[in-house]
């Protein structure tokens, strides 16, 4: 394991900022999306009017969106089934087996997939894993659940080493 397997593709200040345009620009035909604290705020499964409007840009553009999350198929079900999206529970991230299950399902070429999160711990390092592109959004909220908190922890310093390395995170408002 390197510091290399952390290290995102891309760095965005939301992903709503994520155009069908600037995706196609990449290659990009799918996006794999974290739940929480990427997709919506971890304490407000409700999610937001934003959320909605970007979902709706995505499906008249064609481009899959799959939601990839490490929590419990009943709080994504309940998260994700008034936005009508597809989604894989318990995938285990930092591991690839629930991207590559997504991957798998519909039959995606991993060339056009891209996966979005907010951690390097678990999101980025399982995009690597599973041999895809990987975008790191800031989170949408500051406060973690008591989970998120210990992999906060451990990624500041893995962060510290990366911009020691390569410069400071450049957040960008389009890919």
């Amino acid at each position: 394991m390197s510091i290399e397997d952390y290290r995102p593709d891309f760095c965005l200040e939301a992903v709503y900022d994520l155009t069908a345009e600037s995706l196609r620009r990449h290659d990009i035909r799918v996006v794999l999306v974290d739940l929480d604290n990427t997709l919506i705020a971890w304490n407000n499964p409700d999610g937001t009017p934003e959320l909605r409007k970007w979902l709706d840009e995505m499906t008249m553009a064609n481009i899959p969106v799959v939601v990839v999350s490490n929590n419990k198929e009943k709080r994504v079900h309940r998260a994700v089934e008034k936005f009508h999206v597809d989604y894989v529970s318990r995938a285990m991230k930092p591991f690839a087996k629930g991207i590559n299950e997504a991957i798998e399902r519909y039959g995606f070429d991993r060339s056009e997939v891209v996966f979005v999160g907010d951690q390097l711990m678990t999101d980025i390092r399982a995009a690597h894993r599973a041999g895809i592109r990987s975008i790191l959004v800031k989170p949408l909220v500051t406060s973690d659940a008591w989970n998120t908190k210990i992999n906060r922890f451990r990624e500041r310093r893995v962060k510290k080493k990366l911009e020691a390395l390569y410069g400071a995170f450049d957040y960008k408002k389009e890919l």
